[in-house]
């Protein structure tokens, strides 16, 4: 027996409702859980800054890497294999970052993510840094990887986009200095890519300088986002919504059953 107009309207508002809390029900669990993401990588930088400073060794393992720990090393800029990383914004204002591999006793290597100047607009002048050949000791916090942006297409080029498949190195124009105008640029930066392209032994990991030099890089690092009490904020509001749209499929259903019940 066919359900007349007024009944199928109603199966479907049900079927709308029940669809509502479920998806606001499985968005407010998605923001909690985001907001435990939070809380974990929270803790996470809270134990690596607690942790003593610790010496980046030549046979330093992964194993002893540990995230937002303080961290010196110390070895001679290789400024030829510098890297300027594009798209990095501080305050608003375009830039990039300058990594440039520190050569340790030894032969290994540190990637050091030095600081960040602005992007040269019009005819500005792209600005050199200085890469002195001498000994530098340089203290910073540790980092797994460099600090990834996305890239659209990552997917087809591989991670290490821009590099180029034979990279003998750079010359600087000055000994000492990187120019900045002639610099590689990519989005982002892979270590074992870098590694295969100038032949350097990495070791794996990353070195945020936050030592003071007199080479006219910023050194301000984005912090990732930590405000796990918006995430709960906005999984309560998700829920309030299911309870509305649950409040309303009860009333909604009872109704239906009741106007089925008097027309029996």
């Amino acid at each position: 027996m066919q359900h007349p107009p007024s009944n199928r309207l109603t199966l479907l508002a049900l079927l709308l409702l029940g669809i509502v809390v479920l998806v606001c029900g499985s968005l407010g669990r998605w923001q909690l859980s985001r907001a435990d993401e939070r809380r974990v990588i929270s803790a996470e930088i809270e134990r690596g800054r607690q942790a003593a400073p610790l010496e980046i060794l030549p046979n330093m393992t992964a194993e002893s890497v540990q995230p937002w720990r303080s961290a010196s090393a110390a070895g001679e800029w290789a400024g030829q294999f510098s890297v300027l990383l594009d798209n990095r914004n501080l305050d608003g204002r375009p830039g990039l970052w300058l990594a440039t591999p520190l050569v340790l006793e030894g032969g290994s290597a540190v990637l050091v993510v030095r600081g960040w100047i602005p992007r040269p607009i019009g005819a500005q002048l792209s600005p050199k840094i200085e890469t002195s050949p001498s000994r530098q000791m340089v203290q910073g916090e540790m980092s797994l990887r460099v600090p990834r942006l996305f890239e659209l297409w990552t997917s087809k080029k591989g991670e290490d986009s821009g590099l180029p498949s034979s990279w003998k190195g750079i010359a600087a124009p000055e000994a000492g200095w990187v120019d900045t105008a002639t610099v590689i640029r990519v989005q982002n930066l892979d270590l074992v890519s870098l590694a295969e392209r100038t032949g350097l032994k990495f070791l794996p990991l990353v070195l945020l300088q936050r030592s003071p030099a007199q080479d006219g890089l910023v050194r301000n690092w984005p912090m990732p986002s930590l405000d796990a009490d918006k995430n709960v904020g906005y999984a309560t509001q998700w829920f309030g919504f299911a309870a509305i749209a649950l409040i309303a499929f009860c009333v909604v259903l009872w109704r239906f059953v009741r106007h089925r019940r008097r027309q029996i």
